[in-house]
């Protein structure tokens, strides 16, 4: 039975129908509005800037017609898809209004030719896809990404009502997660492209089958090299797919243009500013997690970058590609490539993105250089200054070149929380006074379909594509034609029909003789696609005068042995350029054994001295490498280059670890602690050479977290001092708490002990203090004897009683509380500590005993109304805030930080997030509950576990703690956060959030 057709028209809709467009309001006139009057649709376009007065934003849909349109996608007849998400993470957040029938998949449609939608069409609704995060028309099959499943809706008779339904690809990720399966593509090579983010973990076709690598791997994150995010493609009907391109974060959509380039952003670790733009180079590793040991990006490392954003993609690390663009802080949604012509020129051709978190529409103007690019930021829609509800979730070209964006228009931007379920909106971005019409493609005629492929709107240039593929020989002519454009792109399109040809191989010998690097970039390309099995193609592109086409010969041969390409590829890499470098490291992955040597013979023997062929050592994988490392660090000045040290933990470890005994047998003395670092160190089976040196070379070392990191690594005894005076400095609150811990396991609660006896006070206080962080159960019981002592001083058992604080500690301050032996002049302090306590189960077990000292029936816009102290706001933050925030240089990196957090939430979404912290948490900084073997439990966030070891940030500490994966019974995600609600007043709150709002502007 055909869903019923929702014809809405609204006066909101009505009032932006007029043939003359309203002026945009004023600064002044928008700042006067009430906040009702600017979340209205009435003022929707008032909230957002345009930077580009020759371009005019209309507003083609909005609530009540659509919510919380998560992706977008136009089809041939101009008509607008949107996938909605008011069911958004209800397994996370039970509390949020649903809707049982579970959510929509919508077609907007504009009836009557004034360019604003006036027919909503229900296409499909079920909770089978709650929360989807992409739409893709091809045609009458309809791609939906939800994961784990990716779902073709067929609706084979077009009345817009699905006739089946398939599950296409499954076993992605977590149920209903933004970080799993995201929208596809179709490319002008005739291709499907898609991605998913870091919680994908795997892809399997529909009927469950692990979907193999060309070496017959599982693609999945524990098989190396794949890893967190990745790209694939695959051809139309699901077959053949391949994947591209991992170690991404959040991936969120890929782009790819008319030469078959990929484009695409990644989101950081929230609150890292190191959002970023890539250019996806085939088979290439982005670097979020350590290649080897998937290690969290934070893991201290040899060479480890100066700035977050470096340090965050691992991009001092040989396999890593570079960036192409930092945008800093945000959270990027969708993606695409304008190949239209109806915006002005600056916007052709160029990528265009949207970043729900900055409110932002931007472009990212890009040049070629070398084998990679260089890039730019263009601003051309910005809500942050304004609405910052604008949250673009998607950026889609119509039939007639326009750009629509689709707003989510939410005080927040996921993470697991939603705080509006009744807005969402569609703009379009065109040239002033340019209508929005679109005529009935005619897919019949030859003529009319070399026409329609050249269109930017993919769904029409998909069904033009397989139509002309259809005709073959009787489209050939005229593609031919398109062939010889002075338009590059276009003539790119015509060129992977002509490949398509049963003589397509001789169209792609054409292709590589053609002036433009672009199309001989886009015959390479389709060697591939097409098997060619020409032995000499290859080698003669890998003889050509581009950078950018010899680039892509090189990923060409990665599954092949081709030692007379990559010969003559290396022959013509120059130092410095890193998009060539990572090209030939990508093509000799599996042959460096044989590559390697071969190009040395040829370099000769005073190949140390080529900056070119020691990039090439630096990064190879061969069996001679770790020796070619040791030869290129000898022959420098100590201490050597840092780069060549990191580069031996991509070798084999053992041969590694002889490397670096070697190395100090030849006389490295400059750089023996970095050596004494690097060295794989077993404490039940110590290397009598290097705990000698470590021994001998403890107390030269200057910097202090090398010195702790020695320290703590070879359990050395005989620092006592040094480790004290790291503990009471007062300069890096981190490393102090990181040396009381090293000092306790080393010495015992002996020393600590008699330190907080100290006869004088101000000592005996100052060691409570800074062993008192140290969070286990004997600490704990440590610090009770003070506080219960009723003859101590009341300062010390203050200092005891306050100290009480982190997992372990709480949970030992409970077994008192629970049976009343905390003493009542100090019981208002241990309350606040377990009402507040990051333990869920202790904070309400608190809570009933003692009663709720915290608001619960916060007057919401009473808070929204109210201005508040923004520096009483900064005490409140550094005294709660902090303890697990980073902002600017001071607290500590254990959530997501908040240095930018003002450019991020709205004022609402920063309220909720503090009186509801379970509804927003951001992904990699859900609670883990680990459970050991030994009955031990603790609460974490896990950053990243190894073949050995899991490696967790516990609640309060920045440095990792790593623990054996041996003593482990069992890891579950919890779904309450590690945030406690804090007993803030009103006013408390409107200060604390006053100030957090002004972070980042």
């Amino acid at each position: 039975m055909k869903k019923p057709i929702l014809a809405l028209a609204t006066l909101s809709l009505l009032i932006f129908s007029c043939e003359k467009p309203i002026p945009q309001l004023t600064a002044e006139e928008y700042a006067a509005l009430t906040d009702e009057q600017k979340r209205s649709v009435e003022h929707a376009l008032d909230g957002i800037d345009l930077m580009d007065d020759r371009l005019e934003l209309t507003l083609f849909a909005s609530e009540p017609m659509m919510t919380n349109p998560t992706n977008m996608d136009i089809d041939d007849r101009g008509r607008v898809w949107i996938t909605e998400a008011y069911n958004y993470r209800t397994q996370l957040n039970p509390k949020n209004p649903t809707k049982a029938e579970g959510d929509r998949i919508l077609i907007l449609e504009d009836t009557d030719g004034d360019g604003k939608a006036d027919k909503s069409t229900v296409f499909y609704q079920g909770t089978d896809i709650n929360a989807a995060l992409g739409i893709a028309v091809f045609g009458n099959k309809i791609f939906v990404s939800v994961s784990p499943n990716v779902f073709v809706f067929t609706d084979e008779n077009g009345d817009d009502v699905p006739d089946n339904k398939e599950v296409l690809f499954t076993g992605v990720g977590g149920v209903q997660h933004d970080h799993g399966m995201h929208a596809f593509t179709f490319a002008p090579d005739g291709k499907l492209y898609f991605n998913y983010g870091n919680e994908g973990k795997g892809l399997h076709k529909g009927d469950g089958t692990p979907i193999l690598d060309p070496m017959g791997r599982p693609i999945n994150s524990e098989t190396a090299p794949y890893q967190e995010g990745m790209v694939f493609r695959c051809d139309p009907d699901g077959s053949n797919v391949e994947i591209l391109g991992w170690n991404f974060r959040n991936n969120y959509e890929v782009a790819v243009d008319s030469y078959g380039r990929m484009w695409q952003s990644d989101n950081d670790d929230d609150g890292n500013r190191s959002t970023r733009i890539n250019f996806v180079m085939d088979y290439g590793n982005y670097g979020f997690k350590d290649e080897m040991t998937k290690s969290d990006w934070r893991t201290r490392r040899i060479n480890m970058e100066d700035s977050v954003w470096q340090q965050h993609w691992h991009l001092n690390d040989p396999g890593v590609v570079p960036n192409l663009v930092q945008t800093y802080a945000g959270s990027p949604t969708g993606i695409l490539v304008y190949e239209g012509k109806l915006l002005p020129v600056e916007y052709q051709n160029q990528v265009i993105h949207a970043d729900a978190g900055p409110n932002v529409i931007r472009m990212y103007p890009v040049e070629t250089s070398g084998a990679g690019f260089t890039g730019s930021v263009t601003p051309i829609l910005d809500g942050n200054k304004r609405d910052n509800w604008f949250r673009p979730s998607d950026v889609t070209v119509a039939p007639d070149g326009s750009v629509f964006v689709s707003d989510w228009y939410d005080p927040g931007v996921g993470g697991h929380a939603v705080g509006d379920l009744d807005k969402g909106r569609v703009y379009r971005l065109a040239p002033k006074k340019s209508k929005y019409k679109v005529s009935t493609p005619d897919y019949t005629s030859v003529k009319s379909l070399i026409e329609l492929v050249q269109n930017p709107n993919r769904a029409i240039h998909f069904k033009a594509f397989m139509a002309l593929k259809e005709k073959g020989a009787e489209a050939k002519e005229a593609l031919e034609k398109l062939y010889e454009s002075k338009d590059s792109r276009m003539k790119a399109r015509a060129f992977w029909l002509l490949s398509k040809l049963p003589n397509g191989n001789e169209y792609i010998q054409k292709a590589a003789a053609d002036s433009d690097e672009n199309i001989r970039v886009a015959a390479v390309r389709a060697s591939r696609i097409n098997n060619m099995k020409d032995a000499n193609f290859l080698l003669t592109m890998a003889g050509d005068e581009s950078a950018q086409v010899r680039r892509e010969v090189a990923v060409a041969i990665r599954y092949e042995d081709q030692p007379a390409v990559w010969q003559k590829l290396a022959d013509s890499y120059k130092s410095g350029d890193r998009w060539y470098l990572e090209a030939l490291g990508i093509a000799a992955e599996y042959r460096w054994d044989s590559y390697l040597p071969a190009y040395l013979e040829k370099a000769g023997a005073n190949w140390a001295t080529s900056p070119e062929a020691k990039d090439l050592v630096w990064r190879s994988r061969s069996a001679k490498t770790p020796e070619l490392l040791e030869q290129m660090i000898l022959a420098e000045n100590s201490p050597a280059d840092l780069r060549y040290y990191r580069a031996l933990d991509f070798q084999n470890t053992d041969l590694k670890n002889q490397t670096l005994k070697n190395l100090l047998a030849k006389g490295q003395n400059e750089d023996q602690v970095i050596i004494l670092r690097q060295a794989s160190f077993d404490n039940k089976k110590p290397d009598t050479q290097l705990l000698n040196l470590a021994k001998a070379k403890s107390g030269e070392i200057t910097d202090d977290q090398d010195f702790l990191d020695i320290v703590r690594k070879y359990q050395l005894k005989d620092q006592k001092d040094r480790l004290l005076s790291i503990v009471y400095q007062e300069n890096n609150n981190r490393q102090a708490s990181a040396a009381a811990g090293i000092f306790t396991s080393l010495y015992g609660l002996g020393e600590v002990e008699k330190a907080m006896k100290d006869a004088d006070q101000t000592k005996a206080i100052a060691a409570i203090r800074k062993f008192g962080v140290v969070d286990n159960t004997e600490m704990a019981m440590l610090l009770s004897k003070f506080w219960n002592d009723a003859n101590a001083p009341l300062a010390i058992r203050t200092a005891a009683m306050e100290e009480m604080k982190g997992y372990q500690s709480e949970g030992a301050l409970w077994e008192f509380a629970k049976v009343d032996k905390i003493p009542s002049e100090l019981l208002p302090i241990a309350q606040k500590i377990l009402m507040s306590t990051w333990n869920s189960n202790i904070r309400q077990l608190a809570t009933e005993k003692y009663g709720s000292s915290m608001n619960t029936a916060y007057d919401i816009p009473k808070l929204l109304a109210a201005s508040g102290n923004i520096e009483k706001g900064k005490v409140l933050a550094t005294g709660y805030c902090t303890a697990c925030h980073k902002i600017g240089n001071e607290g500590i990196d254990f959530g997501p930080a908040l240095t930018e957090i003002g450019n991020k939430l709205s004022k609402e979404a920063l309220i909720n997030s503090i009186i509801n912290p379970s509804e927003g948490m951001g992904f990699g900084y859900e609670a883990q509950v680990v459970k050991f073997k030994d009955g031990k439990e603790i609460r974490c966030i896990v950053n990243s576990k190894t073949e050995n070891d899991l490696i967790v940030k516990l609640v309060g500490m920045g440095e990792q703690t790593i623990y054996k994966l041996a003593d482990i019974e069992s890891i579950t995600q919890s779904n309450e956060s590690l945030m406690p609600k804090f007993p803030l007043s009103e006013e408390e709150l409107v200060d604390l959030v006053s100030y957090l709002e002004g972070l980042g502007k």
